[in-house]
C-alpha cells in the first residue's frame, strides 16, 4: 500500500497587513494608559506587535492620533509655576493672586482663593466651547 505524505504547516504566521482604523488605534492606545496596563499585555490581547502599539502611542503624544475622552470624570491639568520675579516690585510678604492661563486668556483670581474656587473656575473654563 502506497501512502502520500502531506505536510501541513502549523503555527506559520500569515503575512497579512492589517489596516487599523484610527478610532481603533486610539482606543487600544487609551487602554495602555490605564493604571497597571503594559504595552506588551495590551498588544498581546489585541494580536498585534508591541512595537506597532508603541508607534501608535508616539503618534498620540505628537497629536497625530486623537484619543477618546476618558471615561472617569477626573482629569488633570498641567501646573506651571514661574520662578519668583524680583523685578515686579511689591512686598515679598504680600499675598499672591492665583492666575489661570488658557491660551490667550488669563484669569486672575482673588487673593486667598480656595482650591475649590480655583477648581470651579478651571472646570467652567474647560466646559466652554
Amino acid at each position: 500500500m502506497e501512502t502520500a505524505l502531506e505536510v501541513l504547516p502549523v503555527g506559520v504566521r500569515s503575512r497579512r497587513n492589517r489596516k487599523w482604523p484610527d478610532e481603533v488605534k486610539a482606543r487600544i492606545v487609551a487602554e495602555t494608559l490605564l493604571p497597571g496596563a503594559t504595552v506588551n499585555e495590551v498588544a498581546r490581547r489585541h494580536g498585534l506587535p508591541a512595537n506597532h502599539l508603541s508607534s501608535w502611542r508616539t503618534l498620540a503624544r505628537k497629536g497625530r492620533l486623537v484619543l477618546p475622552a476618558p471615561e472617569d470624570p477626573v482629569e488633570f491639568a498641567a501646573l506651571m509655576v514661574d520662578p519668583v520675579d524680583e523685578t515686579r516690585g511689591g512686598d515679598a510678604g504680600a499675598a499672591v493672586r492665583p492666575e489661570i492661563v488658557a491660551g490667550t486668556v488669563v484669569i486672575r483670581l482673588e487673593t486667598g482663593a480656595t482650591a475649590e474656587r480655583i477648581a470651579a473656575v478651571a472646570h467652567a473654563l474647560a466646559a466652554r466651547p
